[in-house]
């Protein structure tokens, strides 16, 4: 008997879980495997093996992020290869039977055995946040760019050579603060976004430029980690520092510093890839609470710097003309309010949830959204964010398509809640920048259709084709999705059925779709891996393509 078909979520992305050597496959259990075996790549996308004893505990809910989880619990391989030209072949064919019919060829969903499939070979899971898509990824460049910056500058001030750095190490490290606050700042950034496609978004803009700008916006995150680093680093040289000249500060100075210090460790140890993503609750909760008691502690390490007078060895309450001199407090000032700012937006509003089938469900938001945006839900906000894609016809309402896969999206099945919490300000992410190109390939495995939807349904500024990879349309994405798909020329709308057409190549799909159409770029939506050899392919051929990044 066949399996259910399972979904993981990513930030933007729902996508359907197929654990085979091909990305895209969709399995059917033929025996039980032992619990608590997990799929978790870590660094862009790829494959991982065992590290760690499986007595280490996992955070039962699953992150949200443009990384997508794979969760292969209770899985295993029974699809067979089918050769890429006979199902090109048998695509072509069903293009010409229905030659005078407009709309997407929708297959009805029938069951296909096929004998087993040797299990995949695992990589280990330091291999792929070391070496998976290279050692020079934008991701990684940025990172490295950034540190190598504040290394050298760190290193000229311990040598006299910059002096300003030397007496001001601490300015250092909240500027460093500032940076990385600023690069998940997703009011600054929905700015920022709008600004690229405004400013680029014209046909004689070259087209690397466009490809340039993308990976950069994509990989902001490197920019956001290597500054957390950089700030503890200048921190700790800024202790130094004091340390060595401790007649001249107050034990309570070093003990506040001290505690800063802690927490920024801290948040950089609970941001390493291997404990992100195995304890994403934890990783979550402790850089979100730490960070906020950093930042209280921030503003008292300034309080207390300015108004301590070394010679008398006391506190003056006089320092309001000396705090606004201060570049410390204006740095500080503008982390507070980019940390406060989305927190302003929050609010319970009324949701309307639909399942379709027992591994999907749909939330329904009055207000309509624009193209390309992603929104933020929660049962708990102090606890727990989930991003998704939004799907809208920019009019009266939007709504999103979340796979069940962790406890929140399970209970959005099992027991759909009246009210949910959000944040009223969506910000953009990779799709937004689809705006920006002239023809694009939208490709999507499984749930993750949920994040182009939005630019069939309202008018946008990209010419966009869509290449749906999914199993049982109707069954597991129900009717109201399956119409949406529907009304869109064949041209437009490519569907691929593996229920009734089996496991296609779907990097080369996409390479001669994209050739087809004429595409100028190709973004793809499914699982790291699927993600992946999408890219690669279409960089193969000369096609630039873009995919989630774990960290974008």
């Amino acid at each position: 008997m066949q399996s259910p078909v399972r979904f993981s979520s990513c930030r933007g992305v729902a996508f359907e879980i197929k654990p085979h050597a091909d990305p895209f496959a969709i399995a059917t259990p033929t025996e039980e495997r032992p619990r608590n075996k997990r799929f978790w790549p870590f660094w862009n996308e790829g494959n991982s093996s065992k590290v760690f004893p499986s007595a280490v505990t996992r955070s039962m809910s699953r992150p949200s992020s443009h990384f997508c989880d794979l969760d292969l619990e209770n899985t295993d391989d029974d699809d067979t290869d089918v050769e890429d030209d006979a199902m090109l072949e048998r695509l072509e064919e069903g293009d010409h039977n229905e030659e005078k019919d407009h709309k997407p060829i929708i297959p009805s969903a029938s069951k296909r055995e096929q004998p087993p499939k040797a299990a995949r070979k695992k990589e280990s899971r330091l291999s792929i946040i070391l070496l998976d898509q290279g050692l020079f990824t934008v991701y990684k460049r940025l990172f490295v760019v950034c540190l190598t910056l504040n290394i050298v500058g760190l290193v000229l001030a311990a040598t006299g050579h910059f002096p300003y750095a030397r007496n001001r190490a601490g300015l250092f490290s909240i500027a460093n603060i500032f940076a990385l606050v600023l690069c998940r700042s997703e009011a600054f950034l929905r700015v920022v976004f709008w600004l690229v496609v405004k400013i680029l978004g014209r046909s004689w803009v070259p087209l690397r430029i466009k490809t340039a700008t993308t990976a950069l916006l994509q990989s902001l995150g490197g920019i956001h980690s290597s500054c957390g680093v950089s700030s503890a680093a200048w921190l700790i040289y800024s202790l130094v520092l004091t340390l060595k000249n401790r007649e001249n500060t107050s034990s309570e100075i070093i003990g506040v510093a001290s505690a800063i210090l802690a927490l920024l460790c801290l948040s950089c140890l609970a941001a390493f890839p291997l404990v992100r993503h195995i304890h994403h609750n934890v990783f979550e909760r402790i850089h979100r609470f730490a960070g906020w008691s950093a930042l209280a502690l921030v503003w008292a390490f300034i309080m207390l710097t300015i108004s301590y007078d070394p010679k008398t060895k006391t506190y003056s309450s006089e320092f309001g003309s000396k705090l606004i001199k201060r570049q410390e407090f204006w740095f500080t000032l503008g982390i507070t309010v980019l940390i406060i700012l989305p927190w302003l937006t929050v609010r319970r509003v009324p949701v309307r949830v639909s399942a379709p089938s027992g591994h999907a469900s749909i939330i329904k938001f009055e207000g309509g959204v624009k193209a390309g945006i992603l929104g933020r839900i929660s049962p708990s906000p102090l606890s727990e964010w989930h991003a998704f894609g939004i799907i809208s016809n920019g009019k009266t309402e939007h709504m999103m398509l979340a796979g069940a896969v962790g406890d929140f999206t399970k209970s959005l099945v099992s027991n759909p809640p009246s009210h949910l919490w959000v944040r009223q300000v969506h910000f953009a992410g990779l799709p937004y920048l689809i705006n920006m190109y002239e023809r694009v390939l939208l490709v999507a495995t499984g749930s993750g259709i949920c994040v182009f939807l939005s630019f069939l349904l309202q008018p946008c500024r990209a010419n966009v084709c869509v290449l749906w990879v999914a199993k049982g349309i109707e069954q597991n994405f129900g009717k109201e999705i399956q119409e949406m798909m529907s009304r869109h020329p064949k041209d437009k709308v490519i569907i691929h059925d593996t229920a009734v057409l089996g496991r296609p190549n779907v990097s080369q799909m996409s390479v001669d779709t994209a050739k087809r159409w004429g595409a100028q770029v190709v973004i793809v939506t499914s699982n790291p891996e699927g993600s992946r050899d999408v890219v690669d392919a279409c960089k193969a051929a000369g096609i630039p393509g873009f995919g989630p990044i774990w960290d974008s």
